[in-house]
């Protein structure tokens, strides 16, 4: 995620400020409201990557309409990952903001290098994953987008069923993958098929795929297929 959108609602103008000054020097663009009326007005538009929300004072209830807030007009989503700043120690305290909807609590004082780095932690937890466009397992390369396959940087032209089952075997390269698995994820069979259209498309695969320098689609006797040696 590059350049991540904050809203930091706090109500102590230094907090705010210093928080401000150091975030966007870090690089994120930050927004900030001085409490709970600021923080809703502002959410009603602005779509934030992440909300760092002090609960003492005016802010107090942030939290609270921020997870509810599918039922009033907002273009924050009722996901948005929240930090939560509070100066109280207590420990159930914490576990009630965090089961109130906080993804962390941090507990003031604190000092700005553990916020920045519990800031990125959550972008990672929450981030959407993007999904992998290429794979690559010893000399062989498959480019999801447009469906070729390469050993060694040596083009291969694969039907659409060993494309399949080599992307099913790329997925976890040095995992033995049984018959039973590969049956049912790459043709759709049930368990017990007796078919031996498994050992002939792996054998076309393997004479295709054919590396001076690795062993590929590799059989393990009595159990299935692996796509390349540990």
């Amino acid at each position: 995620m590059s350049h991540p959108r904050l809203m930091l609602a706090d109500e102590d103008q230094i907090t705010r400020a210093f928080l401000q000054d150091n975030l966007t020097a870090d690089g994120y663009r930050v927004d900030t409201a001085d409490g709970r009326n600021q923080a809703i007005q502002r959410l009603r538009t602005t779509a934030p990557d992440l909300i760092i929300v002090d609960v003492n004072g005016k802010t107090l209830g942030l939290l609270d309409w921020l997870r509810g807030a599918d039922t009033t007009p907002c273009a924050a989503a009722t996901d948005t990952p929240v930090i939560v700043l509070t100066s109280d120690v207590d420990e159930l305290h914490r576990v009630r903001l965090l089961e109130r909807g906080g993804d962390d609590v941090i507990v003031k004082p604190f000092s700005y290098p553990e916020l920045r780095a519990r800031i990125a932690a959550v972008l990672r937890r929450t981030a959407p994953r993007q999904p992998r466009r290429v794979l690559t397992a010893g000399p062989v390369r498959i480019d999801l987008r447009d469906r070729s396959v390469s050993v060694n940087e040596r083009l291969v032209d694969l039907s659409a069923v060993e494309y399949r089952l080599l992307c099913q075997l790329a997925a976890e390269p040095t995992r033995v993958f049984t018959r039973e698995e590969l049956m049912r994820e790459v043709w759709g069979y049930g368990a017990g098929s007796r078919t031996r259209t498994l050992d002939s498309h792996a054998c076309r695969l393997r004479a295709k795929l054919a590396s001076d320098t690795h062993r590929l689609v590799i059989n393990v006797w009595g159990v299935g297929l692996r796509l390349i040696d540990q």
